[in-house]
Parts: C-alpha cells; sequence; structure tokens
C-alpha cells in the first residue's frame, strides 16, 4: 500500500453511491475505505485516522450530524475535514452541518468535478 495516498472514509448507505465515489476517488489516487452507517462511520473513523471524510447525512444508526459532532468535539480527530454529502438541501441543515464541524456541503445529485475540486482543497492539494 502506497503511503504517500490519502485515505478518504465515505459513509453512505447507498452501496451505488459509495462504489461510484471509490471508482472516482481510486482512479485519482486516493485509498478509499467505506462505511455503510453511522455508527460504523464513526469507529472506522476512529480506528484509521482518514485524512478527509464524506459524510452522508441520513444514515441509520447515527445520523451525520451526530457522527460529525462527536468527531470534531474530540481532540483526536477534529483536524479530520468533513464533507457533508446530502439530498437535503434545506438551509438550516447547511447550518446545523457547519455548526457541528462540517468544512464543505455538497448537494445530491452533484457535479462530480466540484466535489473532486473540494476534497483537493480540503487536503490541501494542487
Amino acid at each position: 500500500m502506497d503511503n504517500n495516498k490519502k485515505k478518504i472514509l465515505i459513509v453512505d448507505d447507498e452501496e451505488d453511491m459509495v462504489n461510484m465515489l471509490r471508482f472516482r476517488l481510486e482512479a485519482n489516487n486516493y485509498e478509499v475505505v467505506s462505511a455503510f452507517d453511522g455508527h460504523e462511520g464513526l469507529n472506522k473513523a476512529r480506528s484509521l485516522n482518514p485524512d478527509l471524510i464524506i459524510l452522508d447525512l441520513m444514515l441509520p444508526k447515527l445520523d451525520g450530524h451526530r457522527v460529525c459532532g462527536m468527531l470534531k468535539f474530540d481532540k483526536k480527530h477534529k483536524h479530520i475535514p468533513i464533507i457533508m454529502f446530502t439530498s437535503r438541501s434545506h438551509k438550516k441543515d447547511e447550518e446545523l452541518s457547519r455548526e457541528m464541524g462540517a468544512e464543505a456541503y455538497i448537494i445530491k445529485p452533484f457535479d462530480v468535478e466540484v466535489l473532486m475540486e473540494k476534497i483537493k482543497e480540503l487536503l490541501g492539494i494542487g
């Protein structure tokens, strides 16, 4: 495994979405780890310490806001940039995501290039 690769954790309960993102990210030389519910996502974030997290808002077990807040209020993990990734376009959801510490909010359906640019920006690449 290439230690220079940035590790991205995708937490989303839609398998097709995870697979599509994995394909795009791996094609751009990222290492990808996935989780399909909030509880699994939180555990993987804590154990793997990824460089960035793409986090769905509506998840089984723990929602994205809870996962984001729990990571951002933890000294060991608050440095990890989080992109909230959701089909919810309400301003309220975006504001709450930012209050919980998310660095970005991307609404589905989304432009893959916009997501890739945001990832590079948050990881300080290019």
